[in-house]
């Protein structure tokens, strides 16, 4: 595989022999599009002293979707050429049956660029990777004697993408992805605690490998660990809670994102279903999906169905005004698309999902806002967490967090869990900060055994009324 640009129909297909294929399965469809794909990806692990991993992934392939009312049919091949297109076309026409259906209108088309297209991999050398990681060990082991163990890792990939649609048009899309963290564990009389920092976005891997970038990552790791050292036995039971800004937006992604997608809403299977218009959050809540921010982690330029990405209000002051759409749902429910169409490669069909995911600001001071926590938590760093879609119920792990009494921050507390629903929880925002910020570029979301990068944000936040998960006070 070269390092060419992806150009499937001068290289692969014969552009008029696949458009032939492609409306001839979906005759009598309601919707449908053959998705291309080439894939390079690369990482590197430098763990313990030694580079443990060092690994490069390359693939392509192409789905072909037949979409009739409710039902799609989806088949997919490493193998693109007319012979297997004409395959999978056998497959995917089985959705339509006796046809009937009226083709949707194409998306729009779009000249905006979110993103750079240049190949993030080949953009540094590997011998500067390598040394990158090496310096980062040795940089991270010289901040404190108790730093036992160091692991940094460095990926890259670039994702290219050709959608073609039944009217003759095309999309293409060139994703570029990178990430650098690092981990330490430090040891102190025994006790052994561990502190990660990371991020990246779709950008170039030369910002990331410069010394004033990775020496902060290590010293936010080093941070961390040192902070759980010191850390005691979490308390346990219903309290005030104060959330930090950027990457704590994940218990806004978890709780309630996936319950604002279209397909959870249009079966009836989310919390929030049927109430658009109403009250679901505390008055002055606006959510926004976003996938237009330039370089994040979880934009993109067009989704999986060549829609432009949008920006789409979900809450505006605590009132539910929209649900995140692919083309499939978004036609079921009688609105427009807004760009959430999305699928973890070639070998799976879209469906809605979310790219940014945020809350915007308020007009509280952060320091208020913990100053009116009377007994609780301040949470400021999350590791896991699920959520029940039917119902709302999520639980969170806390990485950082701090036991808070009348107004004052006090020790940090280990092994803290967050229990509630999203439903509750909209309702129980007592304050919001004016200090929103986007996590560092780390997100990834699952969905029916499909992983897409996403970005979630949020400012200062306090929440009454949570469970916290721990040990008993």
């Amino acid at each position: 595989m070269t390092d060419t640009p992806f150009r499937p129909f001068e290289t692969l297909l014969d552009r008029d022999a696949a458009l032939a294929v492609l409306r001839d399965t979906l005759a009598g469809a309601d919707d449908g599009e053959l998705f291309l794909e080439r894939r390079r990806s690369e990482m590197v692990v430098f763990d313990d002293g030694r580079v443990k991993t060092a690994s490069y992934d390359a693939s392509e392939g192409f789905g072909l979707r037949a979409v009739r009312g409710e039902t799609a049919g989806y088949a997919h091949s490493t193998e693109i050429s007319e012979t297997s297109l004409k395959r999978a076309a056998e497959t995917a026409r089985l959705a339509v049956g006796d046809g009937g259906g009226t083709l949707a209108d194409a998306p729009q088309g779009t000249n905006r660029r979110l993103y750079t297209d240049a190949d993030p991999i080949a953009g540094v050398a590997f011998d500067v990777k390598l040394d990158t990681l090496r310096e980062i060990d040795a940089y991270a082991r010289g901040l404190d004697p108790h730093v036992v163990q160091v692991s940094a890792s460095m990926s890259a990939s670039l994702q290219e993408v050709e959608i073609l649609r039944p009217e003759g048009a095309s999309t293409a899309d060139a994703r570029p992805m990178v990430r650098l963290n690092v981990s330490i564990i430090v040891e102190e009389n025994g006790r052994r605690e561990s502190g990660t920092a990371g991020g990246g976005g779709r950008i170039a891997l030369d910002g990331l490998v410069k010394r004033d970038h990775f020496e902060a990552l290590a010293r936010e790791a080093l941070r961390i660990a040192t902070v759980n050292l010191s850390a005691e036995p979490a308390p346990a039971g219903v309290m005030d809670v104060a959330l930090g800004p950027g990457w704590p937006g994940i218990l806004l992604h978890e709780a309630v994102g996936h319950g604002l997608e279209g397909d959870f809403n249009r079966k009836d299977q989310s919390a929030f279903a049927g109430l658009m218009g109403q009250r679901i959050a505390a008055p002055g809540v606006t959510v926004l999906d976003d996938g237009t921010l330039p370089d994040r982690r979880g934009s993109i330029t067009v989704d999986d169905e060549g829609t432009p990405s949008g920006r789409t209000t979900l809450i505006e002051d605590g009132i539910l005004v929209g649900y995140m759409q692919d083309r499939q749902n978004a036609r079921l429910m009688g609105v427009e698309p807004t760009g959430n169409g999305r699928r973890e490669s070639y070998a799976h069909a879209p469906m809605p999902r979310m790219t940014n995911t945020y809350m915007l600001d308020g007009d509280a001071t952060p320091g208020d806002i913990v100053a009116d926590v009377k007994d609780g938590i301040y949470a400021v760093g999350f590791g896991g967490g699920q959520v029940d879609i039917t119902n709302g119920k999520f639980v969170f792990s806390c990485t950082e967090a701090y036991r808070v009494k009348d107004g004052r921050v006090g020790a940090p507390v280990k092994g803290a869990t967050l229990i509630g629903d999203g439903a509750t929880a909209l309702k129980g925002i007592r304050a919001i900060g004016n200090d929103m910020a986007l996590d560092p570029g780390m997100g990834n979301c699952g969905k029916q055994g499909q992983w897409v990068p996403v970005g979630v944000g949020q400012p200062t936040l306090l929440i009454g009324g949570l469970t916290v998960g721990g040990s008993a006070a």
